[in-house]
């Protein structure tokens, strides 16, 4: 059982009882209490729990894991890298974020961040965003603005996409957009496989001031249907370590900062 299906099986258990020791959940999935004991700091760190002496207790928030991220890919470098694309944001300003499994981390890094969360005039970060589980997951673990685009829900991402959102993003400035990309190459630029995706992701290029691409080294290089923008308008990619050294020399080439968490 990989980590992200214990983290679903532990948060199921916490929401049927209220209370789960580790040696009780030790023994139900059939693992060591230390990886238990891990597990839930991990989850208490993102809020999702809350830990007690010798277990943990339900926060009182939803708990349902989506599918996609049950079994992400990549799983371990998507959470370095959405930290390190986090660690760009500053308080005060106003954040693009798209859909997806490495924008779902940056979500996460972004909502812990207490320097993030504060209520201050002036502090608060705001959040744009066309995706429906970004914006939950911003709302129950923090106190950041979030504004969410319309359009019509695409259930494979969970991405609101179609004029309604359009209409929303042609209003607003970003200070700067992190895009997660099915694809990213030195020549090509950034590109989705949907249309409509890459539609709403070219409209908060256009209202951003910086624009940073999250991408795991799996999507480096490659090529999709739809293009989002091309790699002049991209400032940062932040990938994982396991890129090749020659695909990162080529973005830095082109101009681009290249980050490898």
């Amino acid at each position: 059982m990989d980590r992200y299906a214990r983290w679903n099986a532990l948060l199921e258990m916490l929401t049927d009882n209220g209370r789960v020791s580790v040696e009780a959940a030790a023994e139900r999935l059939d693992v060591s209490q230390a990886t238990i004991r891990r597990d839930f700091d991990q989850l208490a760190q993102q809020q999702m729990i809350t830990r007690t002496r010798g277990g943990a207790v339900a926060n009182g928030v939803s708990y349902d894991l989506p599918l996609r991220y049950k079994t992400a890919k990549h799983s371990a470098e998507k959470q370095r890298i959405g930290a390190a694309a986090a660690a760009l944001v500053t308080p005060g300003t106003v954040v693009g974020l798209n859909g997806g499994t490495t924008s779902t981390e940056v979500a996460r890094a972004l909502a812990v961040r207490p320097d993030l969360n504060t209520s201050a005039e002036g502090a608060q970060l705001t959040v744009v965003t066309n995706a429906l589980n970004i914006a939950n997951e911003l709302l129950v673990r923090s106190r950041m603005k979030v504004v969410v685009a319309g359009g019509v829900v695409r259930p494979k991402s969970f991405e609101l996409v179609g004029p309604l959102g359009g209409a929303l993003l042609r209003e607003v400035t970003l200070d700067v957009a992190l895009l997660g990309v099915d694809a990213i190459d030195p020549q090509l630029g950034a590109a989705a496989h949907h249309e409509g995706e890459a539609a709403m992701n070219n409209l908060m290029v256009a209202r951003a001031k910086r624009v940073v691409i999250i991408a795991d080294s799996s999507k480096l290089g490659g090529h999709a249907f739809a293009r989002i923008c091309p790699v002049e308008r991209v400032e940062t990619l932040v990938t994982d370590s396991g890129a090749a050294p020659e695909i990162v020399d080529a973005f830095r080439a082109a101009g681009v900062q290249v980050i490898c968490a």
